[in-house]
């Protein structure tokens, strides 16, 4: 998909990922408007995929480790036509609704390949996935984003060391790194940000880019598939709430509701009808 197309794209399912949240006066809007453009890119040009066969099973795999920016997910799954028909009004987190508030293989939305909330087990999951595709001689990729702020987590790391033993080259792991975490920032809790060094040091491939930007995004997969022996972390520079003026960089829309004067300001500037 052409750059442009898919920066629309990216600004749709924004404003759809907010207006779920509105209306279900629940959500992490912050969380996933810092990895639309990454979660965009990956569904409208980078994955093999049938929306139509949300199990075939030679698929590229996607986790999102970071389960509570869920609402971007489910708006591309959306956009992208994994619903037929189209759903309109998604009930986020109601009573009943598949749409949680964490994502769920088993609660009924197609597409979704791994529950996630717990947060750290998805570049372990993703090995295991990675792993299983070497296998039974399958060639599709294993494809997670992570939170800078799970990156805290001791199981992240044993994953981290299993994929690089096993030389999980067919696993591609993007690192939101908004510098924020639930409590203030990633500095603050570790004293450090560093995640392309650390990677580095288990021996990943490592790749550092813009992560709003999609041609960026798009070229760092193309160098990491063209890059074998080792599994791949791109580390995405990114930001907080990115797209809409009153929630960048601003860490208290981790969690919260837009009121209506927000909402309609989200309208202006994401687009919205």
């Amino acid at each position: 998909m052409e750059t442009a197309a898919l920066q629309k794209v990216a600004r749709r399912v924004r404003f759809e990922a907010v207006r779920m949240i509105y209306e279900g006066k629940e959500g992490h809007p912050g969380p996933a408007l810092s990895c639309a453009d990454i979660v965009a890119t990956l569904y409208f040009d980078v994955m093999n995929i049938r929306p139509d066969q949300p199990d075939w099973e030679d698929r590229d795999r996607f986790i999102l480790s970071k389960g509570h920016g869920c609402p971007i997910w489910y708006a591309t799954l959306n956009e992208r036509g994994y619903n037929n028909p189209k759903v309109e009004h998604f009930h986020l987190r109601e009573l009943g609704s598949i749409f949680q508030g964490h994502p769920s293989m088993h609660s009924g939305v197609p597409g979704i390949d791994m529950t996630t909330g717990s947060l750290g087990n998805g570049i372990a999951i993703g090995a295991g996935m990675a792993y299983a595709a070497k296998a039974h001689h399958k060639d599709y990729y294993t494809y997670v984003i992570c939170g800078d702020g799970e990156m805290q987590e001791g199981v992240t790391w044993e994953g981290v060391n299993m994929a690089k033993g096993r030389g999980l080259d067919n696993l591609v792991v993007f690192v939101d790194n908004n510098g924020f975490q639930s409590y203030k920032t990633i500095e603050f809790t570790i004293g450090q940000n560093n995640m392309a060094d650390r990677f580095r040091a288990f021996g990943w491939h490592t790749q550092e880019i813009n992560g709003h930007d999609v041609e960026q995004i798009k070229a760092a997969v193309t160098i990491a598939k063209a890059t074998s022996g080792s599994p791949h972390a791109i580390i995405c520079r990114t930001v907080k709430g990115k797209g809409l003026s009153y929630m960048e960089n601003n860490n208290k829309w981790h969690k919260g509701v837009p009121t209506e004067e927000q909402w309609e300001i989200t309208k202006r500037e994401l687009g919205g009808e």
